[in-house]
């Protein structure tokens, strides 16, 4: 059996995030692993997409749970200061967390949770949210996944959260301009 590589083929599409205003709400919550995807999201934006730093807002909550209710406020936020300064809005956001499996059943009320209000944020406010949340069975899986450790094959899954949510605000500009 042939061996795949795992994740999103890349684009045959070119996309320009120079003027594309990105938000990142993270958790604090396992940070040192959430730091590190964080970076791999905004490093990727800015050099592969030009995405101007200025243009990244990052803010931090407690924990996962908390993410879906502060993305929203952000976005409402933007769009008010938009309405009142000509200002730009928020044009993708990226939730980033990391939840680790323990011994109780708090993994799963959270991770359904949070699936569900960040996909909720995103469709009520027409704005693509970014799903960036780790839900890992142990530590050693969730350092992997953020380019973390000592296993090969480790790839920080912040670069792929940082290509999708300037691929989905480039799409959805031009869907909101009537462009298919």
């Amino acid at each position: 059996m042939d061996i795949f590589v795992k994740g999103v083929s890349p684009s045959e599409e070119k996309f320009d995030g120079s003027s594309l205003r990105i938000l990142i709400v993270h958790t604090r919550w396992n940070y040192q692993i959430v730091e590190a995807l964080v970076r791999g999201a905004e490093e990727t934006m800015i050099s592969q997409y030009q995405v101007k730093r200025e243009n990244i807002t990052v803010q931090s909550v407690a924990g996962a749970y908390e993410l879906p209710f502060t993305a929203q406020r952000l976005i409402l936020a933007s769009r008010a200061q938009a309405q009142a300064n000509n200002a730009k809005i928020f044009d993708a956001v990226i939730c980033i967390g990391v939840l680790i499996k323990g011994a109780t059943m708090h993994f799963e009320y959270i991770a359904e949770a949070v699936a569900q209000g960040i996909m909720r944020v995103s469709l009520d406010n027409g704005v693509p949210v970014v799903f960036g949340v780790l839900t890992c069975l142990n530590d050693e899986q969730a350092l992997e996944r953020a380019g973390l450790g000592d296993k090969p094959g480790k790839h920080n899954h912040g670069i792929d959260w940082g290509q999708c949510a300037v691929e989905m605000a480039c799409k959805n500009r031009r869907w909101m301009d009537g462009i298919i």
